[in-house]
């Protein structure tokens, strides 16, 4: 049993971590989840739809039961998942340092936000920050700044790898659902 200071000691620290009390933090902390989109489910359009369909008919073949089509599209739909993962993977490649195109002067639309309204406010343009020199550091051999992008964009790609796996997984498992409906 907790004694009288340790209580006292947790109340404080509790009232000390409530999140963000501002209207500007409570707006940024609100985004948290949104940084590559692949926590909500998958929303297909009507084009996405009949192709999910198309897939869905392929993966059952023969079986053309109510079941074994459910589970069709059900791998259909963690196909299109696994494809969304890696096409966010892709993304993370291109982007990051050292790989093909420079990195964007603005990170975001809060950075240009504030460069725009500093301007305004000052009736002449501010000098216009200069993107990370991540060049300089990149080797110099054309096979290797490659490899070094994808080494340095290795943290963001590991955190997708959870996304894959249960895409990955919801596939597989629909799949041999369907083949114990065929035997």
């Amino acid at each position: 049993m907790a004694s009288q200071g340790q209580i006292a000691a947790n109340r404080e620290n509790a009232r000390k971590s409530t999140g963000p009390r501002s209207r500007g933090g409570k707006a940024r902390v609100s985004q948290n989840a949104w940084r590559h989109g692949l926590s909500t489910p998958f929303q297909a359009n009507a084009a996405q739809i009949k192709m999910i369909e198309k897939l869905a008919k392929q993966i059952a073949g023969p079986l053309r039961g109510r079941i074994a089509l459910e589970l069709a599209r059900a791998a259909a739909i963690a196909a299109f998942d696994l494809a969304r993962v890696r096409q966010a993977k892709a993304q993370i490649i291109k982007d990051a340092p050292g790989s093909v195109e420079p990195p964007p002067i603005f990170t975001g639309s809060i950075g240009e936000t504030r460069y725009l309204k500093l301007a305004l406010r000052r009736k002449a343009l501010p000098p216009r920050p200069t993107p990370e020199d991540l060049w300089s550091t990149m080797p110099c051999d054309e096979a290797e700044p490659t490899a070094e992008a994808v080494r340095r964009a290795l943290p963001q790609l590991a955190r997708l790898d959870r996304y894959e796996a249960r895409a990955v997984a919801r596939r597989d498992r629909a799949i041999r659902a369907i083949i114990k409906l065929g035997c």
